[in-house]
């Protein structure tokens, strides 16, 4: 698939490989992302303005994530930690509440709430 996604395959995963909080930042992120493209499709009939501020975070992932981590130049050579750190400010968006795929630990270390203006 593309560069950027690569990256966040199995094959990469694993002891020695990558950092230990990279499965559960992968598995969030294409979760949150899957919740944006979700709630793109019902703004699309409902509008925008019917979502919850919740909703409305999960779009504004869905659209950083296609622009700042799946549109990844093809001249970018972006070490695997950028990307984590991209993903991390990525998902820094959603409230602490939703990250349910990544472990306790890992959020306590990696996670910088965004001042929420839903």
């Amino acid at each position: 698939m593309l560069t950027s996604l690569s990256r966040l395959m199995n094959q990469g995963i694993g002891k020695g490989r990558t950092r230990e909080d990279h499965r559960g930042v992968a598995d969030q992120l294409y979760a949150s992302y899957a919740t944006g493209k979700d709630q793109r499709a019902l703004s699309a009939i409902v509008g925008e303005e019917a979502l919850t501020a919740t909703d409305r975070i999960y779009l504004r992932i869905a659209e950083r994530f296609e622009n700042e981590f799946v549109h990844q130049r093809a001249d970018e050579d972006r070490s695997i930690d950028d990307s984590l750190a991209i993903a991390w400010d990525i998902l820094s968006e959603l409230p602490e509440s939703e990250l349910k795929r990544i472990k306790p630990e890992f959020i306590r270390q990696y996670y910088r709430p965004k001042s929420r203006t839903a």
